[in-house]
């Protein structure tokens, strides 16, 4: 997007050139650090050296590997137990299919570039739309491929209900232009998101405490924790929901939250954001 001030000339940037312009937008790496923290993976057979090797914590590593199986909706990454080097891990075909994906990607995009650089013009260079989704960074934590399941209109604000499996449906509060602005539909393929820290996570002890049960501005989501980082002032929980997805939220300091717990993650509605995936 080109924002003009008074006296410019809005089609032509200070540098008298559409075609830099454009490359100078477009010329950081189109690497996504999750593609990274996975081929480095296949390179070592571990998670804890692919963190160190790409300037992140093992939790983070593992956070990388939940988020692209998420929208890969097929395991990438399997663990390799036992060994002289204790177990490991290691790619699946449908991880080294991503990867190869995305060393084409790459290609596809070097290409683009090359061809502004040349003077061509920018629609037929022909981006990928996979190439705008790629340079999409955000803080959210949690991405949850799902599926729009029903918009309920309530003045101002829209609650839709997306379905992330049969059964398993998770509440957003919008506002109604955003809901107009997305063009969101019963039966359109979009992302959940929610920050990790807006994720309460409780352990689950024979039925569900009151406040825990699904109440009307809150969500809860069932499923079993898959690693736990104490903390003094509360419990990072990553856990595996009903549905399969992975999740991660907070618990209380002394949670009692261990590695196979049954437990329960609550977030409000107006904590979920709707977002296109493609």
């Amino acid at each position: 997007m080109l924002i003009a001030t008074l006296g410019e000339n809005p089609g032509m940037p200070k540098n008298g050139s559409p075609s830099v312009a454009y490359i100078n937008a477009l010329s950081h790496t189109s690497a996504d650090k999750r593609i990274d923290i996975l081929r480095l993976i296949a390179q070592s057979g571990s998670i804890s050296q692919a963190g160190r090797a790409a300037g992140v914590s093992y939790k983070a590593a593992w956070q990388a590997i939940d988020t692209l199986t998420n929208l890969a909706g097929v395991t990438l990454v399997e663990r390799v137990v036992g060994g002289a080097g204790g177990g490991g891990a290691r790619i699946t075909p449908a991880g080294f299919l991503l990867l190869t994906a995305a060393d084409q990607m790459d290609q596809a995009r070097s290409q683009v570039l090359a061809r502004l650089q040349q003077g061509g013009d920018l629609q037929a260079a022909n981006l990928s739309p996979a190439l705008t989704q790629l340079s999409i960074r955000t803080s959210m934590r949690n991405q949850l491929p799902c599926n729009v399941q029903t918009l309920d209109a309530q003045g101002q604000i829209v609650r839709v209900r997306l379905q992330l499996a049969p059964g398993v449906v998770l509440v957003s509060r919008i506002t109604k232009e955003s809901a107009e602005l997305l063009a969101l539909h019963p039966g359109r393929t979009v992302l959940a998101l929610c920050k990790a820290t807006a994720v309460s996570v409780i352990r689950m002890v024979g039925t569900a405490p009151k406040d825990q049960q699904p109440s009307r501005g809150a969500n809860v989501l069932l499923g079993r924790a898959t690693r736990v980082s104490r903390g003094e002032t509360g419990d990072e929980v990553a856990l595996t929901l009903d549905a399969g997805l992975q999740l991660v939220g907070f618990a209380q300091a002394v949670s009692g939250i261990r590695k196979g717990s049954k437990v329960s993650a609550r977030v409000d509605e107006s904590a979920v954001v709707v977002a296109l995936s493609g």
